[in-house]
This record gives structure tokens, sequence and C-alpha cells, in this order.
């Protein structure tokens, strides 16, 4: 794919933008560290003039995708069964960019920020496994997503500057899909409804709906109706407190002007 897209002359964000995937994406499936989807083989094949060789691929991608075995942590296994199936997915995250919306250089810089000290190994394994979990924002159907990221954790220049521009770029064209909604919660906001901590809401197909909290190695799924109640009932509060989908894109572009 990298040899056609640089014979068309096309930059990553240029391929990215006229097939509708970020440029973090290319980058990532041109690095092998993501599957590219049938659609997105289909659209590119076209943009770059490849007669037929990345359709030719679809066959070969799907047999590797079902050989493949993404290797989570055991203690994080049921959550990421839960999440490939949810149908509905929502985040409140007042530390770092939820999983689901990170980049490779993002989430690697969290792996390796990890005390005690991950391996090599173990932190592109994981790096892999959290890569591979995000397919689900760009299959058909795929969950409805909705996010409310701290305005913090958009400052916090997690691996560097680079690394912060590359984030919020991702998120500006994530903010562009159909089932993904992010809004962020400014730091005006002076008594919002979940000072206790991140959280995250699913909903599995024909399940009820289900909780999830991890902090500090401490990892907890709630499925008791009531906790789950007040949990979702927070969430809709927080949601009311944060600036609108469309005031928090704004912003994303101001701090994009400002790095």
């Amino acid at each position: 794919m990298r040899l056609l897209r640089e014979r068309a002359a096309l930059t990553q964000r240029e391929l990215g933008e006229q097939v509708g995937y970020s440029e973090e994406l290319i980058r990532s499936m041109e690095r092998g560290r993501r599957t590219p989807q049938p659609e997105f083989l289909d659209a590119a094949d076209e943009k770059l003039g490849a007669g037929g060789l990345l359709r030719a691929a679809k066959e070969d991608v799907a047999r590797a995708k079902a050989r493949a075995r993404v290797k989570h942590p055991t203690w994080f296994r049921n959550y990421a069964k839960l999440e490939a199936d949810a149908v509905e997915l929502s985040f409140f995250s007042s530390l770092t960019v939820p999983g689901l919306l990170q980049t490779e250089e993002y989430a690697r810089t969290t792996f390796m920020a990890r005390q005690p000290l991950l391996d090599e190994a173990t932190i592109e394994q994981r790096v892999t496994a959290r890569l591979a979990r995000q397919e689900i924002l760009t299959r058909w159907p795929s969950p409805m997503v909705s996010a409310v990221i701290d305005e913090s954790v958009l400052r916090r220049a997690v691996g560097g500057s680079e690394v912060r521009q590359g984030q919020l770029k991702h998120l500006k064209h994530l903010s562009h899909l159909r089932s993904t909604t992010i809004q962020v919660l400014p730091m005006a906001c002076e008594d919002h409804a979940a000072l206790e901590g991140p959280f995250i809401l699913l909903a599995p197909r024909g399940r009820p709906q289900l909780a999830y909290v991890e902090v500090q190695s401490v990892n907890r799924l709630i499925t008791d109706t009531e906790e789950v109640r007040i949990l979702a009932a927070r969430y809709g509060s927080i949601r009311g407190q944060a600036l609108s989908p469309h005031e928090s894109l704004a912003l994303i572009e101001q701090l994009l002007g400002e790095a």
C-alpha cells in the first residue's frame, strides 16, 4: 500500500483525506499495526489506481484476522470481549484519552510510563492489542460511541508536543464519524458530577448495561443494576455540563492551532 501511495505521489494525510481515514490510521496500516477493513481496501484500490491489487487482498486479510490472537492482560480480557460485542460505549476520561480513541504513539507513551516498567516486548504487544480493539470504530455496523474528555487531558502534552498534536488531529477526525460523539468538559466547570474519577459504560448486544472502572492497576467490572444506574445518571449530568460536540470540535481545533 505504501509503494502504491508513493507512486501516486500522495502523502499519508492526502490519501486519508481522499478515502475518509485519518493520517494516523493510514500510518498504522502501512506499518502493519492496523488491519485494513474491506471498505478501505476498496476505496484505496480505486484512489491509488491499484487495478484490483488491494481488493484481491481482502480474502487474505480476512483469513489473517481469523487466525490472529490479540493478547490482552488476563485482568482485561473480560472487558475486551464485552467491548467487542457492544452496541453502545460511553467514556468519561479525566486522566488520559480513552484507549479506544488513542493514536499509536499516544498509546505507546502510556505503556512506557507504567511503573514498575514494562519490557519492550510487552509494550509492543499491548500497543498492538489496543490498536486492534479500535477496529470496532470503522466496522459496520459500528457501536454508538460517546466520550466526554476533561479539557486538562487535551492540554497535557503526553509524549511531547508532536504526540499531542497527532492525538488532537486524530480526535478531530474521529469527531466526524457518524457513530462517534466527542465532548470536552471545560476546566471552567467547577463542580462536575464525576469528581470521583473516570469510568466506562457499555451495552453488550442483548444484555443489560454494564460499567467498568480502572485506576492505579485496580480494575472492576460492575454488573450491579443500581451501581450502573448511578454511573449512567452521572454520565448524563456530565454530558449536560460539557461543551456541545460542535463547541468541543472548535476547542480541539483551537488547541491544534496553539500547538
